[in-house]
């Protein structure tokens, strides 16, 4: 995956009424606006890096619709790839072929997810941040968690670990693993 470099400009395209607080871009990037970037910071909060200005160059809309009062001010951020490792033996993936050979990457071709849970020990308290092993989902703390209720967020569906489905193929839950009753 190639690195975003200045200048940063986007294109955004706008699905509902306004525009959110926190968007994924392409690769690794994310958006967060001036506000959520403000109070990340004022809270201590950890696990986003960059905070990069953004300049929107232009806003469409998915449907017809006025176009949005307010455009926010934007900053390009990353969310650190962890330590956190997911656990495999307690963790529901449905893996395409084989489960994952390396322990430290952890990562092989997955056909579903029917919740996961981090490996004991292995997560060092970032906010927000990509396990290993699911390097494909933002992963976040209670603490984030409570920190966009309380400030209003948007854009952001905080699902807990071990309630996340994702099985695009309708593959359904994993079956009883080896050994189990």
């Amino acid at each position: 995956m190639m690195q975003w470099l200045p200048p940063y400009r986007v294109e955004l395209l706008l699905h509902g009424e306004e525009l959110g607080d926190f968007m994924e871009s392409s690769g690794d990037d994310l958006l967060v606006s001036e506000r959520f970037a403000r109070a990340f910071r004022e809270e201590g909060l950890t696990g986003l890096e960059g905070f990069h200005p953004v300049e929107v160059v232009r806003v469409r809309r998915k449907r017809r619709g006025p176009k949005p009062a307010h455009v926010p001010h934007y900053l390009a951020v990353t969310a650190c790839f962890s330590r956190a490792a997911v656990d495999m033996a307690r963790s529901r993936i449905v893996y395409a072929d084989d489960p994952p050979t390396c322990g430290e990457c952890r990562e092989a071709t997955k056909n579903a997810i029917y919740g996961y849970t981090l490996e004991p020990g292995t997560w060092r308290e970032e906010d927000i941040f990509r396990p290993r092993g699911l390097y494909g989902c933002l992963t976040v703390s209670e603490r984030f968690a409570r920190f966009v209720q309380r400030h209003g967020f948007t854009h952001m569906k905080l699902t807990p670990t071990e309630q996340l489905v994702w099985d695009p193929l309708r593959l359904g839950p994993p079956g009883p693993k080896q050994g189990s009753v």
